[in-house]
């Protein structure tokens, strides 16, 4: 695989939210590497350890934890800055591992109210749920753009403390920082790695190289074809923006392939010296 070392990436569309590109000259098991780490190895902050004092609601205190831990939080200006709390030298929390988060309301009204992300306040505003982010905008709406927690009625509390640590989706989902990774190689099937079960009912790729007013429904076999074309479409859950993922997914990536290339070495001289 000459053509490995290397590729070459296109930008298409670049959003707030959202990345598409195109990698070019590299091999299926790295262009689908570099996808499996921007799931599962790009670090973000995620609320980790629950305090409840105090808890009248209608939802039982795991399931509220629960609910609070799965809540984005945006990491983009602190993540880099934080140490994993296992390197950590503190006893417990500090502000190197740690960002501290307190919530405390209370229904005084005959009316239900709704406890929500708008209700969580974060000691260090560079850490903060994603949908608070645009309070200050002219569009905002507290209503539709905060995350319902629960919701309590008349004489009903909601008091905690909660921290948020750093880490990544191999160690829980709520560190993913994607909502997905769509990932594509062979848009007119040449390849057959995919079997239509009706041919015409198989939704034409948007990558797709063949005429629009053609009769064929995927390209002809190519028995000796390679995948160096690769088209992903990334989406970030709001913590990272998406060109910041992609960029950490490579670095991490470039890590783990100099750590092996070390191990490696460090192998043949010992079974060097062994002989």
């Amino acid at each position: 695989m000459p053509y490995c070392n290397q590729p070459t990436v296109f930008v298409n569309k670049l959003t707030e939210e959202n990345i598409e590109f195109t990698v070019e000259n590299t091999d299926l098991s790295v262009a689908n590497a570099l996808r499996r780490v921007c799931i599962a190895e790009v670090p973000i902050m995620a609320i980790d350890w629950v305090q409840i004092d105090s808890n009248t609601t209608v939802l039982f205190d795991e399931f509220l934890a629960h609910r609070i831990g799965l809540i984005p939080l945006w990491s983009e200006e602190v993540v880099d800055k934080m140490q994993f709390s296992r390197d950590c030298t503190c006893d417990e929390f500090c502000t190197n591992c740690a960002v501290e988060f307190n919530l405390d309301v209370r229904c005084d009204t005959d009316q239900n109210i709704s406890v929500t992300t708008a209700d969580l306040k974060t000691s260090d505003m560079r850490c903060l749920p994603v949908t608070s982010r645009k309070r200050e905008d002219e569009a905002y709406q507290e209503e539709t753009n905060e995350i319902l927690i629960v919701k309590l009625r008349k004489g009903q509390q909601l008091r905690l403390r909660a921290f948020a640590r750093k880490g990544f989706a191999k160690e829980h989902a709520k560190w993913n920082p994607t909502c997905g990774v769509a990932f594509e190689y062979d848009p007119d099937n040449a390849l057959r790695h995919t079997t239509y079960p009706v041919a015409k009912e198989w939704p034409r790729s948007e990558y797709s190289e063949i005429p629009a007013d053609s009769p064929l429904i995927e390209a002809p076999f190519d028995i000796h074809g390679k995948a160096k074309k690769f088209y992903y479409n990334l989406e970030s859950c709001g913590s990272l923006k998406p060109e910041t993922i992609v960029l950490s997914a490579i670095n991490s990536l470039k890590k783990k392939l100099a750590d092996l290339q070390t191990q490696l070495a460090n192998e043949i001289e010992r079974d060097a010296l062994n002989i």
